[in-house]
């Protein structure tokens, strides 16, 4: 019978084994290691020259390494020679333009798999056996060592079977987004999502994943994570397109910030005066907004939309002609006022739940009164061009009277200028 540090030593060797071939995530020769530890342990010939040659870090065989060597090779002579392949690339077969193999991948998965629930399954059943065993059929010095070996190499195991799970389930919804995409150059992550029957978040964080991966080898998400591309044409296409909208908004910006200093420029050049009573105005159009945003009723808003449209005006023609600010004194001071008052007292009428005789009624007292207010404000803006009026009709005195000296007045095209 071996001694009990023999068994100890194995078994630590081997946990040791996992462990490092998890931390570095390079599994190539953890089965070839398990076994011949194993063999010395039990005295068997630890010969295994026959099994697939399979790298467990890459998933690849030695005939998928001579393909992706080969593949580099003519990538590089595209690249270096400008040349594109126009056919539809295969999906599945190590595409030579968008998507990786995933044969080795899936096989990783696979080995992955069944060495983590296989050996997790054996060691599980001889930690259990173990334990029911007990120290009085095995030894309390043996069953302590045996014990903590077998629970030491299980979570290795579970470690190894959920990454074996997790890869299969990536290249199955790898699968899923490519026969999803087809031949396009583009689609969108809500309908990988949808046939995924996944979220949008989960796809985003699963696409990444490939992307950074090189399983779609031109693939490229856009800012926004809502698109994916498939070919780097498209993704140039994209960036382009970004840019230009990058310099569009930088032009409108500056354009933008040219005119608020021109505007600031103006106003710090205006009359302090009038620069007050603009600001009063604009004031007053505020107020008027507001209340229509309050009020839902579609008659009497389009009321106070007239109402607010005229204050406008009349307060631009102000800016312009700084002379006729005499003439809205009393807007100013009277009617604006007033006409928000009404407007506040409509606002608070209309928003209670019964609505009484006496409601309706001050409503439509107020809405008529909005009518008459508007038309005082057209007459208002109208008075206000009584000068621009005035020297257009003088203006056009005089042009008529200069054509008619120089006989070039209807009349005189119609008779050569003969009586």
């Amino acid at each position: 019978m071996r001694d009990n540090r023999d068994f100890e030593h194995w078994g630590e060797s081997i946990k040791r084994s996992i462990q490092d071939a998890v931390d570095s995530s390079d599994f190539s020769s953890l089965n070839q290691t398990i076994r011949d530890t194993i063999g010395s342990a039990f005295g068997m010939n630890s010969s295994y020259t026959d099994m697939a040659d399979i790298n467990l870090g890459t998933g690849a065989s030695p005939g998928d390494r001579t393909y992706k060597r080969q593949e580099a090779g003519r990538t590089a002579y595209r690249a270096s020679s400008g040349h594109r392949t126009a056919s539809a690339p295969e999906p599945f077969a190590g595409s030579q333009l968008r998507y990786t193999g995933i044969g080795g991948k899936q096989a990783l998965g696979i080995v992955l798999s069944v060495i983590g629930y296989g050996l997790g399954g054996i060691l599980l059943l001889a930690f259990l056996i173990a334990a029911a065993a007990g120290s009085a059929v095995i030894g309390t010095e043996l069953i302590t060592v045996a014990l903590g070996t077998l629970g030491g190499l299980i979570l290795p195991c579970a470690v190894m079977a959920a990454a074996g799970t997790r890869r299969l389930g990536r290249v199955k919804r790898f699968r899923l987004y490519v026969n999803t995409i087809k031949d396009k150059e583009y689609c969108n992550v809500k309908d990988l999502a949808k046939r995924a029957m996944k979220s949008d978040k989960y796809v985003v964080k699963d696409l990444t994943w490939m992307l950074k991966n090189m399983w779609f080898l031109q693939g490229h998400l856009d800012e926004q994570n809502t698109c994916l591309m498939t070919t780097d044409d498209a993704y140039r296409e994209y960036c382009s397109l970004m840019w230009q909208r990058q310099e569009q908004m930088k032009m409108e910006s500056e354009k933008a910030a040219a005119a608020s200093e021109a505007e600031q420029s103006r106003k710090r050049s205006m009359d302090p005066q009038i620069l007050d009573i603009i600001q009063r105005g604009q004031e007053f159009i505020d107020q008027i907004r507001a209340c229509n945003d309050a009020i839902p009723g579609e008659e009497v808003s389009s009321k106070i939309f007239r109402m607010e449209t005229l204050t406008r005006r009349i307060f631009a023609r102000v800016e312009e002609e700084p002379d006729t600010a005499a003439d809205i004194r009393k807007l100013m001071d009277y009617y604006l006022p007033t006409a928000v008052k009404l407007l506040e007292a409509y606002k608070d009428l209309d928003a209670q739940p019964v609505q009484g005789e006496n409601i309706i009624s001050s409503k439509k007292e107020i809405e008529d009164t909005l009518d008459t207010l508007n038309g005082a404000f057209e007459v208002l803006l109208d008075d206000m061009f009584q000068d621009m009026a005035w020297d257009v009709s003088s203006d056009v005195s005089v042009l008529k009277t200069m054509l008619a000296q120089e006989g070039l007045t209807e009349k005189d095209f119609k008779t050569g200028g003969r009586q």
